[in-house]
């Protein structure tokens, strides 16, 4: 995918040249590069084919045992027996592991027999495993995805598209376990009959931005990689490889697929924890000569575009003046700041006092009162009102006196 002229010309003078240049020419049938935070797609080559997927079913597999079931619990192996050429870890049947341990061999070494007791534990069999894997994918939106095993193994209705595997993996990544088994090497299930060491069959995960997620072959679906990584600057992206033609191919193109990916971003944080605001409505005034400065009470981090404007920082509902006792770090009624993407509100961050308001005492309060600009108005009011009470007053009081000298010189 070539960048438009335009493009080109508007990022000219602010991305650097590898920001320019041309996104790569995988040669996988499908594939996708999403930046997490904000979801937007930075590649894309028919992500919305449906296809095999090898053992990137087993993600799905992984998030139903993550949601039903505790890590702690101890399940016997099930009597499934994988063909030799199919992952496993070798389970004797009836041998006990924990369910931690069990996932660990199922998303580090692919194994098809961890999987297969971990669906009979979860839902008692694998037909109703397989109706639990559907309708969690029919919840997650994933649109284009169909499972018909908890393995991966080739069927017609076992397929999902590049997209859905994105929004897969975002939904996995909410659980703590998921990210840091995926990120290793390998692992060592200390339950069941023996120790186990199992390594991971990602082996981009040695890379130092690398650090996700699933691979997956089989004969129909080729090679697959569901890939993540994160650049040193923050920027978390999830790519997705499907039907490439061989393994060396497959990775190649995840890590020029994520190296790229990682250049199209910035990292801006328009606003940051404790960062002081003034304008012309902050400080806030509390007393004669005193200010009250504001701060953010958290920060936001950003991932734009490189050539994209800035996020623009403006602050609301800012009081014109405020009374004390006030604490340090006490929210201001409705303060924010408001932070924009052109059009769009992104954040809205309260603002506190950045410092502390005593109560004012009784001799504040009536310099306070004096230095107030309504003050001096309201003074020449009452003084105009007195005076004219007054003839008011002493014009009453002489009108009984002329009406008797009137009456009497009649």
């Amino acid at each position: 995918m070539l960048l438009f002229l335009v493009a080109a010309l508007v990022w000219l003078g602010t991305a650097p040249p590898a920001a320019l240049a041309a996104a790569p020419d995988v040669e996988a049938r499908s594939a996708i590069v999403v930046e997490t935070s904000t979801g937007e797609v930075v590649y894309a080559r028919r992500p919305d084919r449906a296809q095999a997927i090898a053992s990137a079913t087993k993600l799905m597999t992984a998030l139903l045992v993550l949601e039903r079931l505790p890590r702690n619990r101890l399940v016997a192996a099930s009597g499934y027996r994988p063909a030799p050429v199919e992952s496993q870890i070798g389970l004797r049947p009836g041998e006990q592991l924990t369910v931690a341990d069990l996932l660990r061999g199922l998303l580090l070494a692919s194994a098809n027999d961890a999987a297969v007791t971990l669906a009979e534990a979860t839902s008692g069999s694998r037909p109703a495993f397989v109706r639990a894997m559907n309708a969690r994918a029919r919840k997650l939106g994933l649109t284009r995805t169909r499972f018909a095993n908890p393995i991966g193994l080739d069927a017609p209705n076992n397929r999902s598209t590049a997209r859905d595997l994105v929004r897969l993996t975002l939904q996995l990544r909410t659980h703590p376990f998921f990210r840091t088994t995926v990120a290793r090497r390998q692992a060592t299930l200390a339950t069941g009959d023996r120790t186990r060491v199992v390594r991971n069959r990602n082996t981009l995960v040695e890379h130092r931005r690398v650090d996700g997620v699933k691979t997956g072959h089989t004969r129909l679906a080729e090679y697959v990689l569901v890939g993540s990584g994160r650049s040193k600057a923050g920027v978390r992206l999830i790519s997705v490889v499907l039907g490439e033609p061989d393994e060396a191919t497959r990775n190649e193109d995840t890590l020029e697929l994520l190296t790229w990916g990682f250049r199209q971003f910035r990292v801006m944080r328009p606003v940051r924890r404790g960062q002081r605001f003034a304008d012309a409505r902050s400080p806030i005034r509390y007393r004669r000569g005193a200010e009250l400065p504001l701060e953010a009470a958290t920060g936001i981090r950003r991932v734009v575009r490189r050539g994209d404007p800035a996020p623009s920082v403006e602050l609301a509902g800012v009081p014109e003046r405020v009374e004390g006792p006030i604490r340090r770090g006490q929210r201001l009624g409705d303060a924010v700041v408001r932070v924009r993407q052109e059009s769009r509100v992104l954040a809205e961050i309260p603002l506190v006092a950045a410092a502390a308001v005593p109560e004012a005492d009784a001799e504040q309060r009536a310099k306070d009162l004096i230095t107030r600009p309504w003050v001096p108005v309201a003074l020449l009011a009452a003084l105009i009102g007195s005076v004219l009470l007054v003839r008011v007053l002493r014009r009453n009081r002489h009108t009984p006196e002329r009406r008797q000298r009137a009456a009497g010189a009649a």
